[in-house]
């Protein structure tokens, strides 16, 4: 994929500065996501595997709001009739756009604002660090809609984001939590106006994208592996990612900057 030419059909990209900005933009819906705008995320985000100039990703939402989750008329009643295989063709395609999220090596930082719901609420919860306004309120709204509330990895990504008992609340009445709660208990890194917020998204991006980038993929790779393993492993896992991490370039220059007493202009190599 070149970052400087993707054009996608059902969502808006920029890019710059190593920075890839995504923008959900079907504001007179709330952004909805369609079957055919999850498989394009999907495949957007496992094409960053290899699109070594993106160096961080903004997850947005066009019009105030970021997603509504999955669109009513064009997805939820149309699976209503669909047979069982074909359901499951959609639940692990669904599936897939997070595992595609978090096997991506860039940092994702979600700029959130308004209605985050459903599969939108998905989508933030999958991205690295969450931006959101006060105006900002998410919701996981399955259980409204006859559904269990384990859609996508909620069960096991959001315990571990703002714990058992809060997360099981969510999953099971489906209620929206408020920009002071999603702060408050750690959903939200942090809180800001909506006229900063992409800004303040993007600044963040822009500082990730340019630091030691093999080293910001490798802590996201370890962030994920970790969840499943003994602290013995985990303390094994990192000596061997952190050795790695040491023969690259980026190290060196960073060690040739500070000696220097200057700021090290890393590479990503």
């Amino acid at each position: 994929m070149n970052p400087a030419r993707f054009n996608p059909a059902h969502f808006l990209w920029s890019f710059e500065a190593g920075v890839a900005t995504v923008t959900l933009n079907r504001p007179e819906r709330k952004n909805p996501l369609t079957f055919e705008s999850y498989a394009e995320l999907r495949d957007m985000f496992r094409a960053l595997v290899y699109a070594r100039e993106v160096k961080a990703v903004v997850v947005t939402g066009a019009g105030g709001n970021f997603s509504s989750g999955g669109d009513v008329h064009e997805i939820i009643g149309p699976l209503t009739g669909m047979a069982m295989p074909e359901l499951l063709d959609f639940t692990r395609m669904t599936g897939d756009l997070v595992k595609a999220m978090r096997g991506c090596p860039q940092p994702i930082v979600a700029a959130l604002d308004g209605i985050c719901a459903g599969a939108g609420a998905i989508v933030a919860m999958a991205s690295v660090i969450r931006i959101a306004t006060p105006e900002t309120k998410v919701g996981f709204l399955f259980t409204r809609v006859g559904l269990a509330g384990c859609d996508m990895g909620a069960c096991a990504i959001l315990p571990r984001i703002i714990g058992q008992g809060r997360a099981s609340e969510l999953l099971f009445t489906g209620r929206m939590m408020s920009a002071e709660e999603g702060e408050r208990w750690g959903f939200h890194n942090r809180l800001v106006p909506a006229g900063r917020l992409l800004d303040e998204a993007q600044a963040l991006a822009r500082g990730l994208a340019e630091g030691p980038t093999f080293a910001h993929g490798m802590t996201k790779t370890q962030l994920n592996a970790e969840w499943a393993v003994s602290l013995e492993t985990a303390i094994e896992m990192e000596a061997q990612a952190q050795a790695i991490c040491m023969a690259t370039n980026d190290f060196k220059r960073a060690f040739e900057a500070f000696a220097a007493k200057r700021t090290p202009e890393f590479k990503g190599d």
